[in-house]
């Protein structure tokens, strides 16, 4: 697996820092590169082995040589499932169903957990308990989905496994990342973009885990029109199972604990990307929803018929064709984005938010409920513009003195500019 590189500092950092807070110890000697030997068998690591650690480079990843007891386990993934769906309203709905509840409850027993995974696991859960949360979210969706599409009992545990550990490269990479409110620089995008590559070279070292999920794992953040990473593949060359878990990637990251009003963005975001994830399984979250009660959104800062306009705006901006004259693999490119403009276009026309269909409204609809709506419309086009403009910096590289036409970047400056101020606003 290529394009995974990642610093082993940051994961000693981590190890280090749970053996400051409950017992970690070298579950076989831990040797460097040359295959000598660096630290003992049983011995304790904490943060005063931390220097010695990051001076080697190691034979294997840190993660296969350590343990923490006790660990994350078939029980305890059931038990925390359990909770879960006794409390929260949208894994409440998912259970209701008794004979599904009990396939899913009975199937987590059974996850593979190899050592090293279920070590790391025991450190998400210990060290990072918002991703934690995102593992058991995206578990229960992903077994959920697998049982509600007529998935045997082994597609129902394995699409479980796959759910709990799609992110674990995030362990091993610069938590700075995770911090919501950074921007990242393009360096920093491409240390993110390169997670689902870090979890499957994790992952696929143990042969507990079947290539159709070590294949879904590295497809979790792809989408059926070519705009995901790490690859951009297309609907053509996304799986089964990476459909299910892609579903389950945006699903669980509305219902995160710092988003507001989940129902209504997932129920929008689903209406919006119907060309981006598998129709059938967005159909079983939509019905799925319509159970759920929420309070009306409020108002956002933005007036959001302005807004709607300015993404509007920017969006006719793209040319039909280039003004340019350009080589023939980057015609081919062009027209590949061309198609991605049009699609976020005709978003903004299926979501009846152009400025078209806004003029068709009645004075006496445009209330507050009604504007409140429209500001969570806002957030996605923005959200599908960003996407837009790293689809374009993807397919349109540029390396040395080489410049992208003018029209061309001062599009992405706009969209940039744009996206900021009504996402962070």
């Amino acid at each position: 697996m290529t394009g995974a590189d990642t610093d082993p500092a940051h994961f000693a950092r981590a190890v280090t820092a749970l053996g400051d807070r409950r017992p970690v110890v070298a579950r076989s000697a831990i040797l460097n590169a040359r295959g000598v030997k660096i630290i003992e068998k049983g011995t304790a690591i904490d943060t005063r082995l931390i220097e010695r650690l990051m001076q080697h480079q190691l034979k294997q990843p840190l993660s296969e040589d350590v343990e923490s007891e006790p660990s994350v386990s078939g029980t305890v993934l059931r038990q925390a499932a359990q909770a879960l769906c006794a409390e929260h309203p949208l894994f409440v709905a998912m259970v209701a169903d008794t004979r599904l509840r009990d396939v899913l409850f009975d199937e987590l027993l059974l996850v593979p957990l190899p050592a090293p995974v279920a070590f790391q696991l025991t450190l998400l859960r210990e060290m990072r308990p918002d991703a934690w949360l995102h593992a058991l979210y995206s578990m229960v969706t992903a077994g959920w989905l697998a049982v509600r599409r007529g998935g045997t009992r082994y597609d129902v545990r394995i699409l479980a496994a796959a759910g709990l550990v799609h992110d674990l490269g995030m362990l091993h990479l610069d938590p700075v990342l995770m911090q919501p409110e950074l921007q990242l620089s393009p360096e920093q995008r491409r240390q993110l973009y390169s997670h689902p590559l870090v979890s499957v070279k994790l992952l696929e070292r143990h042969h507990d885990y079947p290539r159709e999920l070590l294949r879904a794992v590295l497809e979790h953040h792809e989408t059926l029109a070519g705009t995901g990473y790490p690859r951009q593949i297309g609907a053509a060359a996304v799986s089964p199972w990476g459909r299910i878990l892609a579903v389950t990637e945006l699903t669980t990251a509305m219902f995160a604990p710092e988003r507001s009003y989940p129902v209504h963005r997932l129920a929008l975001a689903l209406r919006l990307n119907r060309h981006r994830y598998d129709v059938a399984l967005s159909q079983e979250v939509e019905v799925l929803l319509l159970g759920l009660k929420e309070e009306p959104p409020i108002q956002s800062s933005h007036d959001p018929v302005l807004a709607l306009a300015e993404i509007e705006a920017l969006l006719m901006r793209w040319p039909q064709t280039s003004p340019d004259a350009l080589p023939r693999e980057r015609d081919a490119t062009l027209e590949a984005l061309h198609e991605s403009a049009r699609q976020v276009l005709r978003s903004l026309a299926d979501a009846g938010a152009t400025s078209v269909q806004l003029a068709m409204v009645s004075a006496a609809a445009i209330d507050e409920p009604w504007r409140a709506e429209l500001g969570l419309v806002v957030r996605e086009m923005a959200w599908q513009l960003r996407a837009l403009s790293r689809q374009i910096r993807h397919r349109w590289r540029v390396a040395g003195d080489e410049a992208r036409p003018g029209w061309l970047q001062q599009f992405l400056d706009d969209a940039d500019s744009l996206c900021l101020r009504l996402i962070s606003g």
